[in-house]
């Protein structure tokens, strides 16, 4: 009975809301870069998950509806993009080149990476998408086919550790534009990136959003591309 309860998916459910409600309120509290609201749910979760026995395939399966939610979350941006939609007009040229650039420099230093260390051909294709939003990600490591779970795992730890040091590395670096601030958290750390970057600022916000659709437009037309090549 308390085994069919704490594999059932309210309670899982309830658990994960309740590390990230946590980290909300650690963060708030002390807002340093380590204290992401989701870097902390994720240190909360794994050793609860495993002081319960609870799998990743289990998990995964009662967290369904989080996942879902993923994809509208991405489409409710673009209310924000429309809110600035002056700034965006204004900078567009910029903003399509600089995601493009750096949609290519994700993918091809993934590749650089793994030839350098003779990484199989399935790790590859799965970390190829790694800085592109989750399920766009796992659509294109479909169809490379690539290890889906190592997909997951890859865009989460690209998202976490972006949205940790990106605000800290763009203060030390100086950068003031609320665009290029945008776009470096959009376009390095997706969605993550994107509620850090609302964090910051509307124009930072609405750029980080538009970054993450353009993200995973040129990546999934990059991709293809080199592996005809």
């Amino acid at each position: 009975m308390i085994d069919e309860i704490l594999h059932s998916e309210p309670f899982i459910l309830a658990i994960t809301v309740a590390s990230f409600w946590i980290g909300t309120v650690v963060d708030a509290r002390f807002h340093k870069p380590y204290t992401s609201p989701i870097l902390l749910a994720v240190l909360i979760l794994i050793p609860v998950l495993l002081l319960l026995d609870i799998d990743y395939p289990t998990y995964e399966k009662n967290t369904h509806l989080i996942t879902f939610l993923l994809g509208p979350t991405v489409v409710a941006l673009g209310y924000m993009m429309h809110k600035q939609v002056a700034a965006i007009k204004k900078n567009a040229v910029s903003i399509l080149i600089t995601v493009f650039i750096g949609s290519l420099v994700g993918v091809l230093s993934v590749i650089g990476i793994c030839k350098l260390f003779n990484a199989p051909l399935e790790i590859m294709t799965a970390m190829e998408p790694k800085s592109v939003t989750m399920p766009i990600a796992l659509g294109i490591s479909e169809r490379s086919n690539g290890l889906l779970s190592l997909t997951a795992v890859s865009v989460a730890i690209c998202g976490i550790f972006g949205s940790v040091i990106g605000p800290w590395l763009l203060d030390k670096l100086k950068i003031k534009s609320p665009i290029a601030k945008g776009l470096a958290m959009g376009s390095a750390a997706h969605g993550v990136g994107t509620g850090r970057a609302m964090q910051m600022g509307q124009i930072e916000g609405a750029v980080a959003g538009m970054a993450i659709g353009l993200m995973g437009i040129f990546t999934a037309i990059i991709i293809p591309i080199i592996e005809l090549l």
